[in-house]
């Protein structure tokens, strides 16, 4: 199995101070993108086959660093147990994963300015991770409405990621896509774990951290495919809510201070926008590994944001 990482990315920087008179540019209206999207993407309609299967009882929410990897449960992916033999049986459906803190008052944030932005961090995580088009290889076009477009360098590179994927410049940095015409879902289910959390800076601001894991179940699109593999994603996303008296924001979109991401069980050294998972009967077409084994589900380690580019071992899918 192989893991793929990639750079930590720091934006902040493209975020300057406005003068008084500034006007609020306003590109898209992404309320009317998310009005039309389901609040339980990602969540399969399998209540009923998860009871008959005697799968084990979901965890709790997480509301603190985990002190150590998770145990698996037993059994192997198969196409009705797609997540069967791993941590995953026992996280959250969906959107249902990401829980938001309860929201207060916090530096010169109102406390309804606080739950706005907890929740326009979720929306993001929810439209790039979680969108059965995106997932597919789609463009993500809810996603990207939330950036604001005053983070023109962002924005850039995202755009041309998606055009002309590269090396240092490939979309899955922030979008969980894969090759609709090779791979597809194992029924209709990401499972998701992980936790936000936020706190005051000392210029008055606000940061939130969010930290999640999305686990996807893949077959090959190929007819009569029933191998079951798992693609794991987690993310650290940082975002900042900011005063629009001082700073140069758009009110309703997401400021970016940086992002990071592991991947496991992604082909090393393919960099075509898309996650491509190994199966036992094939090779990946990509670099062997050569990093450290890493187990992909223990969230009590933390992302080592000054390790570049990397390929190394998953221990677990």
């Amino acid at each position: 199995m192989n893991g793929r990482a990639a750079r930590s990315r720091r934006i902040l920087g493209a975020v300057g101070v406005v003068a008084a008179a500034a006007a609020t540019l306003v590109v898209l209206r992404p309320a009317l993108i998310l009005s039309r999207i389901p609040v339980d993407w990602g969540a399969g309609k399998s209540d009923a086959k998860t009871a008959s299967h005697g799968t084990p009882a979901p965890l709790p929410p997480e509301t603190a660093r985990p002190s150590g990897a998770p145990g698996s449960t037993e059994g192997a992916a198969t196409p009705d147990r797609p997540f069967a033999g791993s941590p995953a049986e026992q996280y959250a459906d969906g959107a249902a994963g990401i829980v938001l803190p309860e929201a207060r008052e916090a530096g010169t944030m109102s406390q309804e300015q606080v739950a706005a932005g907890l929740k326009l961090a979720k929306d993001f995580l929810v439209a790039a991770n979680l969108d059965p088009a995106v997932i597919r290889g789609e463009r993500p076009a809810a996603a990207l409405a939330l950036l604001d477009p005053y983070q023109d360098d962002l924005v850039t590179r995202t755009e041309t990621a998606l055009s002309k994927p590269g090396r240092d410049n490939d979309p899955v940095t922030l979008f969980s896509r894969f090759d609709g015409k090779k791979v597809r879902m194992v029924g209709e289910t990401v499972k998701t774990r992980g936790r936000i959390t936020f706190a005051e800076h000392k210029d008055g601001s606000v940061g939130i951290h969010a930290d999640v894991t999305f686990v996807y179940p893949l077959a090959k699109k190929e007819q009569g495919s029933r191998a079951v593999e798992r693609t794991i994603v987690r993310r650290v996303l940082d975002t900042d809510l900011l005063d629009p008296e001082r700073f140069r924001v758009t009110p309703g979109r997401l400021t970016v201070r940086s992002y990071d991401v592991d991947i496991a069980n992604s082909a090393c050294g393919v960099h075509d926008g898309f996650l491509h998972p190994v199966f036992d009967e094939g090779r990946p077409s990509g670099q062997a590994p050569s990093g450290p084994a890493v187990d992909p589900y223990d969230r009590s380690r933390d992302l080592d944001t000054a390790r570049g580019e990397g390929c190394g071992t998953v221990t677990r899918t």
